[in-house]
């Protein structure tokens, strides 16, 4: 018999840490998304880490902005942009209040609501594809910039959670290049810093950044 994931809400002091140390341990961890249509649960199976102003891939590399103002907030808190004039994207802040450093939320499993995240994901093909991919999860999840700044740690009612479920074995977590950054931060072998859990279903496939052509 398969025991359930724990539902202990995961502490502030969790993301209070190195964010190259909170991003793997984030893997098999549970998101609860609460919506008046009912709650929506995702298992974690792909993060990618984002060091702030020491990271040039970050988007707070160059400073505080009202975009990224949330991340130089405190740990545990949500931070969404929107990118493409399309989709956002979720990420949880890590660190000290001021280091402005996160993790991006890549893939998961729907574990709980999956009717509902199917009627935000009309094209997927099957439930592997309803999270495979930050904006995928995101949409899903029925996640926008109405939710940036939004405390997952917070002790009464919050529209999103971390749980600890079932943390990824450590013999599982794969590690390798951030999918799609531009410039020195898309320097595999400088920040190698995506991280998955092998031979799951859920986990998006890696691109790498393919740069503009000008046009002559």
């Amino acid at each position: 018999m398969i025991a359930s994931p724990d539902r202990t809400p995961l502490p502030r002091n969790f993301f209070d840490r190195p964010v190259l140390e909170v991003a793997p341990d984030l893997l098999g961890r549970l998101l609860v998304r609460t919506t008046p249509d009912g709650p929506i649960s995702l298992r974690l199976t792909e993060v990618e880490a984002y060091d702030g102003q020491n990271d040039p891939g970050s988007h707070a590399y160059r400073g505080r902005t009202a975009r990224n103002s949330v991340m130089f907030g405190p740990p545990g808190h949500v931070y969404v942009y929107f990118t493409y004039g399309m989709w956002h994207c979720m990420n949880l802040v890590c660190g000290p209040d001021g280091t402005a450093s996160g993790v991006l939320l890549r893939a998961g499993e729907i574990v709980e609501g999956a009717e509902l995240a199917r009627k935000r994901r009309l094209s997927a093909r099957n439930d592997k594809e309803l999270a495979k991919g930050p904006a995928r999860l995101a949409t899903a999840l029925g996640v926008d910039r109405a939710l940036d700044g939004t405390d997952a740690c917070a002790t009464g009612e919050t529209p999103l959670r971390i749980l600890t479920g079932t943390p990824a074995p450590a013999d599982q977590v794969r590690n390798g290049p951030r999918t799609g950054v531009s410039g020195d931060g898309g320097n595999g072998d400088a920040h190698p810093w995506r991280y998955w859990i092998a031979n799951d279903p859920t986990v998006s496939p890696y691109r790498a950044h393919v740069p503009k052509r000008r046009s002559s």
